[in-house]
């Protein structure tokens, strides 16, 4: 199985500092706890759940969780197009389940 964070691009965008990498892949899982709640909220409106999973694709995609961002993408393009998002949902849970894994076990 592919790795949740692709290491090489987050050395990458970190410059090598595995201070900082370690520091950035904390807030990402903060941010990962924080959004999901609200993007799997069917109570919620599809454009605040659009956006929030428009933030979580951005964060990911800085710390090079390549599998969140394009689940991410999935959930924004449903909800913006007024699908049900049901099943994207599940897979993006998934996906970072599999990332704050990698990330605690670091």
């Amino acid at each position: 199985m592919d790795p949740a964070i692709d290491r090489t691009h987050l050395a990458a965008q970190t410059c090598g500092d595995s201070d900082l990498a370690r520091e950035v892949l904390g807030l990402f899982a903060r941010q990962c706890r924080d959004l999901l709640p609200g993007i799997a909220d069917a109570g919620l409106d599809a454009p605040t759940r659009a956006d929030l999973a428009h933030t979580l694709k951005g964060s990911a995609l800085g710390v090079g969780a390549l599998g969140v961002a394009g689940a991410s993408t999935i959930v924004e393009e449903a909800l913006r197009q007024g699908r049900d998002s049901a099943d994207p949902v599940r897979i993006l849970e998934a996906r970072v389940a599999a990332a704050l894994e990698e990330i605690m076990n670091d």
